[in-house]
């Protein structure tokens, strides 16, 4: 149970470190930081865009529209923080301490 436990915690940690270079890409990329004509930056966006797309776009039917700023991958980041702060509480206590 120990191990399925951290194997979920740290799933969910490596996807807030893939939400947060998908943020960090976007924004560098409208803002002309970064060439968005560039092959290499293409394929990185492209694969950050398709493991965040799947989370994201559910999360952006039920916000309301805000123009260009996107809220989404705030409700993302408030939700795995929720999610691992009940993963810690409830799971990690009883069956990665004994008790």
């Amino acid at each position: 149970m120990c191990s399925a436990v951290r194997l979920i915690d740290f799933l969910l940690e490596l996807y807030s470190w893939v939400l947060i270079a998908y943020v960090i890409v976007s924004l560098l990329m409208s803002f002309g930081v970064i060439n968005a004509y560039n092959r290499f930056v293409n394929i990185v966006f492209d694969i950050l865009q398709r493991a965040t797309e799947p989370v994201l776009r559910p999360i952006r039917r039920l916000l309301p529209d805000m123009g260009p700023l996107d809220l989404s991958p705030l409700v993302v980041f408030l939700l795995i923080w929720l999610a691992r702060m009940l993963l810690a509480e409830y799971a990690f206590r009883p069956a990665c301490l004994g008790g």
